[in-house]
C-alpha cells in the first residue's frame, strides 16, 4: 500500500471503529455536546423570560465571561457542522427503527445547518437578508432568534434522543457495537 492509499483505509477504519466497538463512547460524547448546547440555549432563556434580561444581555452560561462568543457566526455556524458531521459519523451505527429516528434528526440538522451558513455568509459579506439591520435566518423572518434555536435544538434533539433510545433497546441483529442493552 502507497503512502497516498494509507489516508483512505485509515479514515474507514476509524468511522467503522466509531461505529462498532467506539459506538457506545461515541454516542455519549455526543450527548454531552447536545446537551452543553442546551445547557446555554436554556440558561439565555431563563435569563430573557424568568430574571428580565434584555437580549443582547442574554448570553447563556459561556457568553457571560466571552460575551463575543454570543455575537460570533463563526461559533454558531462551527457548532452547526459539528453537530451535522456527528450525526454523519454516527450514523452507521444505526439499523432499522433507530436508523429512521437518526435520519429524521440528521435531516433537520442539514436544514439548521443550512440556516447557520446562510447567517454566516451575511455576516461576512454585510448583505443582510430581507433588507435587515443583522443576519437573519428564512425561518427568522417569521419567529425571533431566540425562540427559534430553542425550536430547532428540539427538533433536532427530540428524535435523537428517540433513535438513541430504540438503539439501546432492541436487540437488532444489524447493530455492530454493543450499545443494545442485551437480556
Amino acid at each position: 500500500m502507497s503512502v497516498g492509499t494509507a489516508a483512505p483505509y485509515r479514515i474507514r477504519g476509524g468511522i467503522d471503529s466509531l461505529n462498532s466497538r467506539l459506538h457506545k463512547t461515541g454516542l455519549r460524547v455526543f450527548l454531552v455536546i447536545v446537551l452543553a448546547h442546551w445547557a446555554e440555549h436554556l440558561t439565555q432563556a431563563v435569563q430573557i423570560y424568568a430574571m428580565g434580561w434584555p437580549v443582547p444581555e442574554a448570553r447563556g452560561v459561556l457568553g457571560i465571561p466571552f460575551p463575543w462568543l454570543v455575537t460570533s457566526e463563526w461559533m454558531h455556524y462551527g457548532y452547526a457542522l459539528v453537530m451535522l458531521v456527528g450525526f454523519i459519523l454516527l450514523r452507521p451505527g444505526f439499523s432499522g427503527t433507530s436508523r429512521i429516528w437518526w435520519n429524521i434528526t440528521l435531516g433537520v440538522q442539514v436544514w439548521h445547518h443550512f440556516e447557520h451558513l446562510l447567517l454566516l455568509i451575511q455576516a461576512l459579506s454585510g448583505a443582510y437578508l430581507a433588507g435587515r439591520a443583522v443576519p437573519t435566518s428564512i425561518i427568522q423572518l417569521l419567529a425571533p432568534r431566540v425562540e427559534l434555536h430553542l425550536f430547532y435544538n428540539a427538533l433536532v434533539t427530540l428524535p435523537m434522543v428517540i433513535a438513541m433510545v430504540v438503539h439501546t433497546r432492541t436487540d437488532d441483529a444489524a447493530a455492530r457495537c454493543t450499545c443494545a442493552v442485551r437480556a
